[in-house]
This record gives C-alpha cells, sequence and structure tokens, in this order.
C-alpha cells in the first residue's frame, strides 16, 4: 500500500534546493541524506514520521479512510 501512495528516496542537495527543504506536512527540515517521501495524491514532499501516519490513514486506493461515525447530522 504505501509504495502506490509515496515515492521514497534520499533528500539530495537538488531537492532541498530546487523543490522544498521542509516537510509539507509538519514543516520540520529536511536536510541532505534523509528518507523522504513523495506523496503521489498531493504532490507534495514528507518526512518519514508524517508518511508513516498518514499511511495509517490511507487504504489500498490511497484515499483517506472516512470514519462512519462521525456524521455531521
Amino acid at each position: 500500500m504505501g509504495s502506490a501512495c509515496f515515492v521514497t528516496e534520499q533528500a539530495t542537495e537538488t531537492i532541498l534546493l530546487r523543490v522544498t527543504n521542509v516537510c509539507a506536512e509538519c514543516y520540520d527540515n529536511l536536510t541532505v541524506g534523509d528518507t523522504i517521501h513523495y506523496d503521489m495524491q498531493n504532490y507534495r514532499y514528507i518526512c518519514m514520521s508524517c508518511q508513516e501516519r498518514l499511511c495509517a490513514l490511507l487504504d489500498e486506493n490511497c484515499e483517506v479512510i472516512e470514519d462512519e461515525s462521525a456524521v455531521l447530522f
């Protein structure tokens, strides 16, 4: 599941200079050599801890699992 939703790679100087140097979810700093994940659904780089947290919320189609008990009315 995680591999279909995210592309895992090492942060390079090129990525950090041209794309981002912070996690798009928690805004923690990313440094060269960090394991980062590209979120294929939201087109952003996130850190490992945010990827793990998001992965727990996603189904096999990379969609957020809705809590059926949480209704507006």
